[in-house]
């Protein structure tokens, strides 16, 4: 089942032909390669010929000994086509030794256009950023939306079912084709997890002790929406018998966040208008794959609903804090080039004192900035002294905004 990715096609389609790379990064198996397949289809369509294209998959073994960058600029430059424009897909950079030069060297070349994608932020580290600083463009992707997901199930009714469909079956786009397989469902999810977990990140960060890892994340995905130090993080897993100390959980956290398997957002004073370094909050790329790790006692309602709106401000294209008020919480502040938008999530606000709880921080910030309580409650959307409160799904579907 293919699900059109119309938003990251649509960005790849206007950067075509301008003269800058560009990057799709995100998780494994979040959709990058198909969507460079549905790019370079639409090119086709568009009158493109097939000689034109250059693609190449680093995890394909057919292309393996491209890894090498000399072998591989070689195989590239000697299919380039004079007097027509060139387009080349490289799918897992990474792979490639010293592939920044490569790419470089590619990116002078007038009659091409370049492709890259990655799976790690580690290729788009200081080093990198540097050869090819001012010349790229990040498009980063995120797995199936909610919207994504009710839309490859032909309608948009019974959403409260989908909801709960689409965190238990995992946001990842092949997940849809095993929804009624829970075993073969796992077995997928599970194989990203190790993949990642020992693969990407043990064996590349030269990691001894994939347990301890392993234990870090757990107790991350354990922990979305509470706001966490590394020393707290350290001090609790020691004391639960499993010794570590604070650096070696800040390497790791690095290691998750590079990975794009966890997210990390930092606190910033509304009234003092200052970023803090202290106290973040986490959130994971799949509810499925937290619900595959932890089981069903890790279903917290309000947390989970938190964990999909800050991926669904990611998507929006916002840059998304937690927001600090005098002694008080927001959420989430999402900061646009047009301004901001401060956000509270509850699962829940139809009692009156979690009502008053959620309005609170939001009646202590003194700009007119929009102020919007998300809830799964399926009621009218409300209005207080200019706090909306909407339903989170519809909020989701894009229908209210």
């Amino acid at each position: 089942m293919l699900v059109q990715r119309e938003e990251y096609l649509n960005k790849l389609i206007a950067f075509r032909d301008k003269q800058i790379i560009k990057v799709i990064t995100g998780v494994r198996r979040c959709g990058k390669s198909t969507l460079m397949e549905m790019f370079q289809a639409y090119l086709l369509e568009q009158g493109v010929q097939q000689e034109q294209l250059i693609a190449i998959n680093f995890e394909d073994y057919d292309f393996h000994e491209l890894r090498n960058p000399d072998k591989l600029y070689a195989y590239i430059k000697a299919k380039l086509i004079n007097g027509k424009k060139n387009y080349i897909f490289l799918d897992e950079i990474q792979h490639v030794e010293n592939f920044p030069e490569v790419v470089d060297s590619l990116f002078i070349k007038k009659e091409v256009d370049l492709y890259l994608t990655g799976s790690n932020a580690y290729m788009l580290s200081s080093e990198i950023a540097t050869l090819i600083s001012g010349r790229y463009v990040t498009i980063s992707m995120l797995p199936l939306s909610f919207r994504e997901y009710v839309s490859s199930t032909g309608d948009t009714r019974e959403l409260s079912r989908k909801y709960t469909a689409y965190l238990e079956t995992s946001s990842f786009p092949y997940a849809l084709e095993l929804a009624d397989q829970p075993r073969e469902l796992r077995d997928y999810l599970e194989g990203i997890y190790h993949t990642i977990v020992l693969k990407d990140i043990a064996l590349r960060r030269k990691i001894t002790e994939p347990m301890m890892l392993e234990s870090v994340m757990r107790f991350i995905f354990d922990n979305i929406g509470n706001p966490l130090s590394t020393k707290k993080i350290a001090d609790t897993m020691t004391s639960n018998g499993r010794k570590i100390d604070v650096k070696t959980v800040e390497r790791y956290i690095d290691a998750l966040t590079e990975s794009y398997i966890v997210y990390q957002a930092k606190r910033y004073n509304i009234k003092g208008k200052q970023y803090l370094k202290t106290l973040e909050k986490y959130y994971v790329v799949d509810i499925g794959l937290r619900y595959m790790l932890l089981g069903s006692r890790a279903m917290d309602a309000g947390h989970i609903l938190e964990n999909i709106v800050y991926l669904e401000l990611l998507r929006r294209g916002f840059d998304v804090y937690v927001g600090k008020i005098g002694e008080l919480e927001v959420d989430f502040v999402a900061m646009a080039p047009q301004g901001i938008t401060y956000y509270q999530v509850a699962a829940t606000v139809r009692s009156e004192e979690t009502l008053r709880r959620e309005l609170t921080p939001l009646q202590h910030i003194a700009d007119h900035y929009p102020k919007i309580i998300l809830t799964l409650d399926e009621d009218p959307v409300a209005d207080y002294e200019g706090i909306r409160r909407i339903n989170a799904l519809d909020w989701l579907m894009g229908t209210i905004v």
